[in-house]
């Protein structure tokens, strides 16, 4: 079936069954500093999995934009891909094992028609350290659901070396494979964090097409984890059901479940293939570059798979509803590496014909348009952005590669032709080089500040942590917009917000830089509001009663009926901020210190970002 119908089949599924349909979120976190982009389904829903109430309720589903940089180098092996859509449902504290598992396997044997006889499960061995068992009870449920398919599921604990016998179905694994965390083993999880055993789905794309005798683990023993690629992970049921305590892993009383589905790989089965980019998700695409290229995908998979990826990659990043443009730092850097990488491997195709890259991109926002419209809405975004790109690197690439050739230093490749490190390690390791990377590093640090938008932590409120000092930045944070809007208007709205024990950072709209003059009335008006001893006051209430209130509300965050709004008022009650807030924050400003701003520039097109300390 095609793409579009099988995305729309599961949310249907699931609605079906009493699921609400939530959009996906943005691909750029939301007050999340622990990671640059979205990954999973389950990211944008930790607060709820941790007891926060849904809005929608306690049975969700969606199709979620993703994105992993940890997958760029490995495009290109015909399953891998950079940007991928995640099909999930949860429970929030309603159903559990006895529901999720034939749920999943109706939806994937009833609706989309995959062969049972070529579905395999893992199951989670037990781990008699932290104390929680083998995960007999989803086995017991599994063996039931092939049963009904006429298949007799044998399980049978995975031992390394051991082959695959006929029967065998369900298989347990250790936690490195079958226990999810946020900070993954069991032993690394801190007091407090919830966790729990998963059972992975995997089907097998076929003995015949020899992956496994054709690959670097043809001489050990295959199995439905095995990396040679015979066996494909299709989706993940995660059964969270622990806490961590002092005393070891307690029962959490709300049991959540997690699904998450590969949507490009779920195709690509159903479509009977065994490679991502020959469905119909990149049809288009493959036939773009091969009308530009004037080569078949035949003759060069890798290259034709990295610009596809790539460019798909780039074009969601840019034509997201919070928009990242090319930039050498942070998220920027990853979307000017995605297309600088898509350039070269365009240039190994000997593709000559100019602003070829837009091309695709047109082509993406045409293929996805009716599913995420953000994209048509940013098209013009994203074609000034990919312009400006194409011919800045192209001007640089030529020279850069001659360099390269001559022998130059990386870090003067990567800061005098914005030649990516990534590059030029590549080139080295085709030519039989190695490139010392920690020479590198070091030159690099002295050269400039590096980026900390992926520092360590996770919470809701735009807080990294909640250190005294981050609580003291979140305060002062709300002075600064309150200041901003003062100063500039109320058309100023927060677009983003990122705050650590070191630095609070704000996006915001406006469309001009902030003259150094704006930048001290800023500072004063915060500082002043510091020395006036103001009250900082959490109220509950209704939500409508909150919008009357004029109070300013984060962007991209759904809201439930009851929300706490804080108010920074002085003793007569005179108000100076108001915002939706989860909190949490100082009782008084007296307690705050110097505001000083250290840093102002653009995010992207009317989005500027201060940064601030407080001394």
């Amino acid at each position: 079936m095609k793409s579009s119908e099988l995305r729309q089949k599961f949310l249907d599924f699931f609605e079906k069954r009493g699921h609400k349909i939530i959009t996906s979120a943005s691909l750029i976190p939301e007050n999340d500093s622990s990671t640059l982009f979205i990954g999973s389904g389950m990211q944008p829903l930790i607060p709820y999995l941790l007891g926060e109430k849904h809005p929608k309720g306690v049975r969700l589903c969606n199709s979620q934009k993703s994105f992993r940089t940890e997958d760029i180098e490995e495009v290109g092996d015909g399953r891998h891909n950079t940007f991928f859509e995640m099909l999930g449902n949860w429970s929030l504290g309603d159903y559990f094992k006895k529901e999720q598992l034939p749920w999943i396997y109706s939806f994937l044997i009833d609706e989309i028609k995959l062969n049972p006889n070529k579905i395999y499960a893992s199951v989670f061995y037990g781990d008699e350290q932290i104390g929680v068992p083998k995960d007999t009870e989803s086995v017991a449920i599994l063996k039931e659901i092939f049963k009904k398919y006429e298949i007799d599921a044998e399980d049978t604990d995975f031992v390394g070396g051991k082959e695959m016998k006929e029967g065998e179905r369900i298989f347990y694994y250790p936690s490195l494979k079958n226990w999810w965390s946020k900070s993954g083993l069991p032993q690394k999880m801190p007091i407090g964090e919830i966790g729990g055993p998963d059972s992975e789905i995997f089907y097998d794309l076929g003995i015949e097409l020899k992956k496994h005798e054709n690959s670097l683990w043809a001489k050990q023993s295959c199995h439905i984890n095995c990396d040679c690629g015979r066996f494909i992970e299709i989706g993940n049921n995660v059964f969270i059901e622990y806490k961590k305590t002092n005393k070891g892993f307690e029962k959490l009383e709300q049991k959540n479940v997690d699904f998450g589905g590969g949507f490009e790989r779920l195709v690509m089965v159903n479509q009977g293939l065994d490679n991502i980019f020959e469905t119909d998700l990149f049809l288009n695409i493959i036939k773009k570059i091969e009308e530009l290229s004037g080569k078949k995908y035949q003759d060069d998979k890798k290259s034709f798979e990295v610009i596809a990826d790539h460019i798909k990659s780039a074009t969601f990043i840019m034509g997201d509803n919070k928009s990242i443009v090319p930039s050498n730092t942070g998220q920027g850097y990853i979307v000017r590496r995605l297309i600088r990488r898509a350039i070269r491997f365009g240039q190994k195709l000997g593709i000559k014909e100019g602003n070829w890259v837009e091309k695709i991109t047109k082509i993406i926002v045409d293929d996805y348009k009716n599913v995420y419209p953000e994209l048509e809405t940013k098209a013009k975004v994203i074609k000034e952005e990919l312009l400006k790109e194409e011919v800045k690197f192209n001007q640089t690439l030529e020279k850069g590669l001659k360099e390269f050739e001559r022998g130059e230093d990386p870090f003067i490749l990567f800061t005098t032709y914005g030649f990516p490190i990534e590059f030029t390690v590549e080139l080295a390791k085709e030519k039989g080089q190695e490139i010392n990377l920690k020479d590198f590093e070091e030159k690099l640090k002295k050269h400039q500040e590096l980026s900390k938008t992926a520092s360590a932590g996770m919470f809701k409120g735009g807080l990294a942590n909640h250190e005294p000092q981050t609580i003291k930045l979140h305060t002062a944070h709300h002075l600064l917009l309150a200041a901003l809007q003062e100063i500039f208007g109320k058309s100023v709205k927060q677009k983003g917000s990122n705050i650590n024990a070191e630095r609070l950072r704000i996006d915001f709209s406006f469309d001009r830089k902030i003259t150094d003059e704006e930048k001290k009335k800023i500072e004063d008006i915060v500082n002043e509001k510091i020395t006036q001893d103001l009250n900082v006051v959490k109220r509950e209430m209704p939500k409508e009663e909150a919008q009357k209130t004029g109070a300013e509300m984060e962007f991209g965050v759904k809201y439930g009926n009851t929300v706490s709004v804080y108010f920074i008022e002085d003793k007569k009650g005179n108000i100076f901020s108001k915002e939706f807030c989860g909190g949490p924050h100082v009782p008084n400003t007296s307690l705050l210190g110097k505001f000083k701003i250290v840093k102002e520039e653009a995010v992207s097109a009317g989005v500027r970002r201060i940064k601030a300390i407080l001394e």
